[in-house]
């Protein structure tokens, strides 16, 4: 085998090559344009386009629930909506 020489080399090796690895990889200038280059084609940067697109829709979702909210409001105002009648035994429980 080799004298306590070759074994202190050794022990030196295995303490710095993971010490140096970690070093390198967290390094974020290494490797901070491929993850800027993955995530803008993983993620696409929105378009005015399309986030206007999606606001129009939402217009369009609201007006329709009050355009029905106002017409259900005018059909109770003007008593075509039957409400439905309680039994008279039912009413000695309130």
């Amino acid at each position: 085998m080799g004298d306590w020489k070759l074994e202190v080399i050794k022990m030196g090796l295995y303490i710095t090559f993971p010490v140096a690895l970690f070093h390198y990889f967290n390094q974020p200038e290494y490797f901070e344009d491929w993850v800027t280059k993955t995530r803008r084609t993983i993620f696409p940067p929105d378009s005015k386009t399309h986030r206007e697109e999606i606001q129009e829709c939402i217009r369009n979702i609201r007006e329709k629930k009050e355009v029905e909210m106002l017409r259900h409001l005018k059909e109770q105002d003007s008593g075509s909506v039957q409400l439905l009648a309680t039994p008279e035994w039912q009413m000695d429980h309130f």
